[in-house]
């Protein structure tokens, strides 16, 4: 049930994407799972983060996912509310944002195609 709720947020975030910002968010997304793992959750969005404009679309999509710990949180508090958060916590939501991450991945390479 989870998975589909996830499936179904990524399909719906993907498909709001413009045409324009296409190519910005595919990079975006295709880094953020591995920045995760390389680095950790904080860092990789502090990755997008940095992308300015570029990653805002991202941003919003990560917000909106409801993962543990992060319901209701601004796009632009999304990095914020992560470093709050303690251990347990950081290490569920990032486990989910790795959920998420995939998801949106995936809508994307479905909905964009090679373009």
């Amino acid at each position: 049930m989870r998975d589909q709720r996830r499936a179904l947020h990524a399909y719906q975030s993907v498909g709001s994407v413009s045409k324009g910002q296409q190519k910005d968010y595919s990079i975006a997304i295709n880094d953020f799972g591995a920045n995760i793992l390389r680095s950790g959750l904080c860092a990789a969005l502090a990755a997008v983060q940095r992308l300015g404009a570029r990653g805002d679309a991202l941003l919003d999509h990560l917000a909106a996912a409801g993962v543990p710990g992060l319901e209701k949180v601004a796009p632009k508090d999304v990095a914020s509310r992560v470093r709050e958060l303690d251990a347990d916590a950081y290490m569920i939501a990032t486990r989910e944002m790795l959920l998420v991450a995939v998801w949106l991945k995936r809508a994307a390479q479905a909905t964009f195609g090679d373009d």
